[in-house]
This record gives C-alpha cells, sequence and structure tokens, in this order.
C-alpha cells in the first residue's frame, strides 16, 4: 500500500483579506520576502500544485518554480459578493449573509455554495488516493476548510494524530471556531 501525504498551504496575505473583503484576482501582499524559508519546509521530491489565482500562483512560486495548476483547488465563485467588504453586506444584505452563514447551499450572492465547494474539493482528495508520495497544494482558506470537513466527517476521533508540542487554537465568539496558525513571512526576514 502506498502512502499520500497531502500539505494544504494557504496563500500568502492579501488587501483583502485585511480589509475584510471577499476576493478578487487580487495579488499577494508582498512578493517573495522569505522564498528561501518557505521553500526549506519540503524536500524537493514533493509535487507542487496550486489554484490558478494570481495570489496561490505567487504563495506557489516561493515553493519553486514547478508548480502545476489544479483548478479543483481554485477559490469559491463569490458571484456578486467579489470584492465586496463583509460590514457592507452586514449592513445591505443582512438576510442574504446571514441565510450563507447558516445554510451550506445557500447562492445569495449568485456564485457558488458552500456544499458545492466541499463536494469539488471532496472529489479531488479522492483523486488523489492513488498519488504516491507527498503533495503541497497551495490554495484557498474555503478550500483547506472544504478539505478538513471531508477529512473529518464521520466517526474521526481515531483519524485525528495530535503531534507533540502542536497546538490547535480554538476561539469562542458565540460558535467555536478553530484557528490554524499560519507563519509571519514579515517576521522572518
Amino acid at each position: 500500500m502506498h502512502t499520500t501525504r497531502l500539505t494544504l498551504m494557504c496563500h500568502a496575505r492579501t488587501v483583502a483579506q485585511k480589509l475584510a473583503r471577499f476576493p478578487t484576482n487580487e495579488p499577494v501582499e508582498n512578493i517573495g520576502p522569505a522564498s528561501d524559508v518557505l521553500a526549506a519546509r519540503f524536500d524537493a521530491s514533493r509535487r507542487l500544485i496550486c489554484a490558478p489565482e494570481l495570489r496561490t500562483r505567487q504563495t506557489a512560486a516561493w515553493l519553486g518554480a514547478d508548480a502545476h495548476i489544479d483548478q479543483a483547488l481554485r477559490d469559491c465563485d463569490w458571484g456578486q459578493w467579489h470584492g465586496r467588504a463583509i460590514k457592507d453586506l452586514q449592513r445591505s444584505q443582512t438576510a442574504a449573509l446571514q441565510a450563507w452563514l447558516e445554510d451550506p447551499h445557500a447562492t445569495p450572492h449568485g456564485g457558488e455554495s458552500i456544499a458545492q465547494v466541499c463536494e469539488r474539493v471532496s472529489r479531488w482528495l479522492v483523486s488523489l488516493q492513488t498519488t504516491p508520495g507527498h503533495v503541497v497544494a497551495v490554495t484557498h482558506p474555503f478550500i483547506i476548510r472544504a478539505a478538513l470537513i471531508h477529512v473529518m466527517q464521520g466517526s474521526a476521533f481515531h483519524d485525528i494524530d495530535v503531534e507533540p508540542l502542536s497546538a490547535v487554537e480554538l476561539r469562542f465568539t458565540g460558535r467555536w471556531r478553530l484557528r490554524l496558525p499560519g507563519h509571519d513571512i514579515e517576521g522572518t526576514r
């Protein structure tokens, strides 16, 4: 039996993320300040793939020039909400935003539902099961969330490995949220 190892990496921070806006095809904030630090995290035998958006391609370039674009890793289609600030939607489309947050099948923005994203990512994960070796995939927060949902469904208790000195951050602000801390690239200079 072969082993498939998948490392999902979120793209570097964008201005849209800082401003709490739904993304467009924007670039990352700072191009390549610590590319050698990121590249050193993975050995050369890994297979590097990324989503088609500019921010994921730029982040993947920090890991090497051999990234292959995989359409299954593309960000959610935000429809009419592309580039819109969440605060603006809270004021102007309160019910639509609430429906989207509560119903994974809702598409008030006219784009892709969370359920559709999860199904797309589930199909992609199943396709990787026959891929031996280490795959590093640079993608988006929603795609990583969908992958985690796929892996954690059902009786997942015995499917969680907790390594020594690992840390998982949970925050409660009306509901529990899992937070996977990233690395501050600017702090590594």
